[in-house]
């Protein structure tokens, strides 16, 4: 592993205090209010609200897309908030210490707030071109705000829950039990045979020209490892040894923690690839060369994935594709 793979994974930068000791103070919101410097971003439809662009970047180049810092004023009536924390320092107009709120925008109040959809980006997309401090803000109101959408109703009662503790609790509204945000853990693995050729799979749902690592879910009373040497066997046939773990990053879309792994073939085992047939339909061995001979033909994961950031660790550099 290169020593520069964990600080290049785009989804798992953070420059921001979570300040969860604030969380639990009562009228924390109505503080915020009143806080001429605290801010607010919003959410909508699994986007957020980016700033208008400033026209620096120049005529050849597009613009790193930032967040949009809203004053409190520009709150909707009725809408879910979350307290994100406070920021580490001061950046792009935002002060050090100002304390940021996500709020969570319904069908119509997205629109009502920005009807502009060019303002609205997903960081599944752009994750990569945010700064540290953005990055990790849009990440952390996405994942609340999908968890927060699926949790309007306990899974145990069907009672409804409404919001507590600044947004990071739900409450039964008829038992008072508490729910709390999960996160789903999945392994991600890049595979190599004795000539250090990575494995790439064709995933079911995508197009049959896109090939990324080997991943999945961990499933319950298993270690990490074993969901690696598991699912490289369940999805592709191999037996593999000696996991390796390389680094972690969020992936919000809905609720999971991608947790990279490197693992090798087991040389005891012939590298015949035997696609499950069901997630995966395709596999194929690449050395670096037949990779990059191969990039006007295969689609590579995008910039934002960890996916990407093992397969380029493992090329040794940046690849020419999107």
């Amino acid at each position: 592993m290169h020593r520069s793979l964990t600080a290049s994974l785009p989804l798992s930068r953070y420059r921001i205090d979570r300040d969860d000791v604030s969380r639990a103070r009562p009228g924390l919101f109505d503080e915020l209010a009143a806080d001429p410097t605290a801010r607010v971003i919003a959410v909508w439809r699994g986007e957020v609200l980016l700033a208008a662009p400033d026209g620096g970047a120049g005529a050849d180049a597009a613009p790193a897309p930032a967040l949009a810092f809203l004053p409190w004023s520009a709150v909707p009536a009725g809408v879910e908030r979350v307290y994100l924390g406070r920021t580490l320092e001061a950046e792009g107009g935002v002060s050090a210490g100002a304390a940021v709120t996500a709020v969570l925008l319904g069908d119509e109040s997205g629109p009502a707030l920005e009807p502009d959809v060019t303002r609205w980006g997903s960081p599944r997309t752009l994750g990569h071109r945010l700064g540290d401090r953005d990055a990790g803000l849009a990440i952390e109101a996405l994942g609340m705000a999908n968890w927060h959408a699926t949790h309007q109703f306990s899974p145990r009662t069907g009672n409804p829950t409404v919001s507590g503790r600044a947004g990071w609790v739900r409450v039964d509204v008829e038992t008072g039990a508490e729910l709390f945000p999960r996160t789903d853990a999945a392994i991600i693995v890049g595979v190599t045979d004795a000539d250090d050729r990575l494995v790439l799979g064709s995933n079911a749902l995508w197009e049959s020209n896109r090939f990324s690592l080997l991943a999945g879910f961990v499933e319950p009373g298993e270690s990490l490892e074993a969901a690696v040497v598991r699912e490289v066997h369940e999805e592709a046939g191999l037996r593999v040894v000696d996991p390796v773990y390389v680094g972690s990053q969020p992936w919000p879309f809905p609720a999971s923690l991608m947790l990279g792994f490197r693992a090798r073939l087991d040389p005891a085992h012939a590298g015949e690839l035997r696609p499950d047939g069901a997630e995966i339909l395709d596999l194929r061995w690449f050395s670096r060369a037949e990779l990059a001979d191969s990039l006007g033909e295969v689609l590579l994961p995008g910039r934002t994935s960890i996916a990407r950031a093992i397969i380029e660790d493992w090329y040794g550099g940046p690849l020419d594709a999107p």
